[in-house]
């Protein structure tokens, strides 16, 4: 399908997208609130207007938390949940989608984790490729969480895992050992770095860690030894402008790195981390790239083909993908 040359928004539309980084609870839709409890749930709250920052990242955690636990209170609600997200994928010709759920939340509930993943695999619509990984704070690794994080490697429908949480918070010694017998199983590990700690957070998931799959990784650009170790080891960065924006990473899209980490050589994903506080799409994420970063229809393009160069489909779905992005840019 060709787009006429200044019409970016339909460009944008006709790319067959990704999004690689992008938490269940985060992105509950929040219509779905509102309907629930419209009195509880405002239509259009402060916190998910755009020129909203949060002031630290413990704000951000206690308004994501504030709105999503209500709601996620059984399997049947992340089902529900992952349908209406789902829908709004395909509605913006996203075609591949790795998301992550809470692993805690499996103790607030009292729902065993592989019921959710069962619910979450049976919203997946038709068109739609989702993997489904579970994700956990630094510190559960040493914590009460443990016995149920050693039998991660058996569970059927779960494609890997993720560290997140406070970057601030030391990575406990058992962590890389978790990582390598989970990878061992043939289970993909990320891990959150270089979002609100430095470089050095980067070097220790990639090096210590052994992951290959970076949550943001911006602050990366601080020291070319960890962007020149990255793309040595070829490791994707899935990286999320607007939360960037939103959360104080960095002050604007003008000034995100996201260019320059891609002129190093690092592959970099987008996506929109928690749409449930930000209020974006992946659609969004790719105009305000455009909008206020400059990113050309070449560039927009190559973060599509990132995506799927790193997504977990057959060969010949990610070559039939490449060619149509391919096609797009003729």
């Amino acid at each position: 399908m060709k787009t006429a040359p200044g019409d970016i928004g339909g460009f944008i539309r006709a790319l067959p997208k990704t999004e690689t980084h992008l938490h269940v609870e985060g992105a509950l839709p929040y219509g779905l609130l509102t309907a629930w409890q419209p009195g509880r749930f405002p239509i259009d709250p402060p916190f998910r207007r755009p020129d909203y920052r949060y002031a630290t990242f413990p704000e951000f955690e206690r308004i994501l938390l504030d709105n999503a636990l209500p709601w996620f209170t059984s399997a049947e609600r992340y089902h529900e949940a992952a349908r209406v997200m789902f829908a709004g994928h395909l509605a913006q010709n996203v075609r591949y989608v790795e998301t992550s759920f809470h692993l805690p939340v499996t103790r607030f509930i009292g729902v065993p984790g592989e019921e959710i993943v069962a619910a979450i695999r049976a919203a997946v619509p038709p068109g739609l490729e989702v993997r489904i990984f579970t994700g956990f704070l630094r510190s559960d690794v040493a914590g009460e969480l443990r016995p149920v994080i050693d039998r991660l490697h058996a569970w059927d429908g779960l494609a890997g895992v993720d560290l997140h949480g406070f970057e601030e918070l030391p990575t406990e010694p058992g962590t890389a050992e978790v990582w390598a017998r989970l990878r061992a199983a043939g289970k993909v590990t990320k891990c959150h770095a270089g979002e609100f700690d430095g470089a050095a957070r980067v070097r220790e998931a990639i090096e210590t860690l052994g992951v290959t799959r970076i949550q943001h990784g911006v602050r990366a650009a601080e020291d070319p030894s960890v962007l020149a170790l990255a793309r040595e080891r070829g490791v994707t960065f899935d990286i999320c402008p607007i939360s960037n924006v939103r959360l104080k990473v960095v002050r604007s899209l003008a000034d995100h790195p996201l260019r320059s980490l891609m002129a190093a050589g690092v592959r970099c994903t987008v996506s929109t981390d928690d749409p449930l506080c930000f209020a974006n799409t992946v659609t969004d994420e790719y105009a305000a790239l455009a909008a206020e970063a400059g990113f050309t229809r070449g560039e927009l393009a190559r973060v599509a083909r990132n995506g799927w160069e790193v997504a977990d489909v057959p060969a010949a779905e990610r070559t039939r993908m490449l060619s149509a992005i391919a096609g797009l840019e003729a």
